[in-house]
């Protein structure tokens, strides 16, 4: 038994090391499908997992802006100071899906998965002439990842038979918000939105014997992470006219840093059939999870109905952070920087003849320095983005979709490379509130 144990403790650590080693590019191991998650990422094995890059496809199709970006069509909950540009009256509800696409590859060997999530589900309504509220649901991060790998060594082979190691992991981390905002002096507008985080993380780690599994059966460890916690942000825009046709915005946020808060329960099992021989299943309160400081401003200017143009700086200060480590690899929390830029622009809104002169076209582009750093290399991002928003029957009410086509990481840099696809399909609804007909 204790040869047995001692080879499974082994197994567990060649195992870890085997995967990681994998996500630098000089072992074979296979991703394979599971169920389905938000995301399928080596990447999402550490800290908070794979960030879920914010916005609607307002803001996704034009690279990510949203600092700067006032439009009283659409929601824009990336800056809460924007909530109250609006129309006085109306009534806004706005709901996403998102699917994502993934290549990744060490140079040698490839892999794919395809995962469909909700991306948001937010309204928008006054609370007074020049304030107003949004509330909504959105994700902050997803975990999704499996890789398998058959025991090889000899003297295992030889004396105990062979195993297989599996480690995978699954879940989301989301956040419900809720954001007041206010205009003064014409020209000011200030927000703050409240946001509750919760979800949950499960890591695990399984060694099973296929050739005497009623006598070593299967060790099952991993931990799961239940995240239950409250933070903050605060925006403020400056807005006013360049000429009677053109208009500009300058935009900040700031969201001060915190802890996620949570229980962790770590668990350890030997199953052999229906028996199941704890290890150990201890629970204890701290998640080992962070909300880093982060700052974000961008400017925006607008012609009207016709055009728009927009940039955004974000800073993230995550090197204060204390994730739980993976043996075998170096990871880092760092600071991780994004540069975003996009337009849009609607050829005749009003066109009456031309029915796709009415749509609304964006673009954009952008580039991640992402919080992530593996052995002193950081990972970057780059990525377009492109999408439209067509209308439907009046109001503002649209379809809208999303295109965000990129890659992260580097075979040069020996980590994993990484391209993928990002679609989110945009429902737009708006309605007029609280009018007093004269006639009924």
């Amino acid at each position: 038994m204790r040869h047995l144990q001692a080879m499974l403790k082994k197994g567990t650590r060649i195992l870890t090391l085997s995967l990681l080693v994998f996500l630098f590019g000089e072992t074979r191991l296979q991703a394979q499908v599971m169920e389905a998650l938000g995301t399928f990422t080596p990447y999402s094995m550490f800290g908070v997992g794979d960030l879920v890059r914010p916005g609607t496809t307002l803001n996704r199709s034009m690279g990510g802006i949203g600092a700067g970006l006032r439009d009283n069509r659409f929601i824009n909950y990336l800056n809460p100071a924007s909530a109250s540009a609006r129309d006085s009256l109306s009534f806004m509800l706005d709901f996403g899906i998102m699917q994502s696409n993934y290549i990744d590859s060490d140079g040698t060997h490839k892999s794919a998965y395809n995962a469909l999530s909700m991306n948001h589900i937010l309204m928008s309504f006054p609370i007074w002439k020049t304030s107003a509220m949004q509330l909504g649901i959105i994700p902050y991060s997803h975990l999704g990842y499996r890789f398998v790998e058959d025991e090889s060594r000899e003297e295992i082979l030889g004396t105990i038979g062979s195993f297989r190691y599996y480690q995978f992991g699954q879940g989301s981390i989301n956040q419900a918000f809720a954001a007041y905002s206010a205009t003064f002096f014409r020209h000011l507008s200030l927000g703050v939105q409240g946001t509750y985080y919760f979800g949950s993380l499960q890591k695990n780690t399984y060694i099973q014997s296929l050739t005497s599994s009623e006598l070593y059966g299967t060790l099952k460890t991993g931990y799961d992470i239940v995240i239950s916690s409250f933070g903050a942000r605060f925006g403020a825009q400056v807005f006013g006219n360049i000429t009677p046709g053109t208009s500009f915005t300058l935009g900040a946020t700031f969201q001060p840093a915190g802890s996620l808060k949570g229980d962790v329960t770590r668990f350890a099992r030997v199953e052999k059939g229906t028996v199941i021989d704890t290890v150990y299943n201890t629970l204890s309160e701290g998640s080992h999870m962070y909300i880093p400081m982060e700052w974000d401003v961008g400017f925006s200017i607008r012609s009207q109905d016709r055009w728009a143009f927009g940039m955004d700086y974000t800073q993230a200060d995550w090197r204060k952070a204390e994730f739980v480590q993976t043996p075998g690899i170096t990871f880092e929390p760092a600071m991780s920087r994004t540069f975003k830029a996009g337009f849009e622009i609607t050829p005749d809104r009003y066109s009456i003849r031309y029915f796709m002169r009415r749509w609304t076209y964006r673009m954009g582009a952008y580039y991640d320095k992402s919080y992530m750093m593996f052995n002193g290399k950081q990972v970057n991002s780059i990525g377009i983005t492109f999408g439209a928003s067509v209308p439907v029957f009046r109001w503002y009410n649209s379809i809208a979709v999303s295109v965000d086509m990129g890659q992260r990481g580097s075979i040069e840099d020996n980590l994993v490379r990484e391209r993928y696809i990002m679609l989110i399909l945009n429902f737009n609804m708006h309605d007029i509130w609280f009018l007093k007909h004269r006639y009924n």
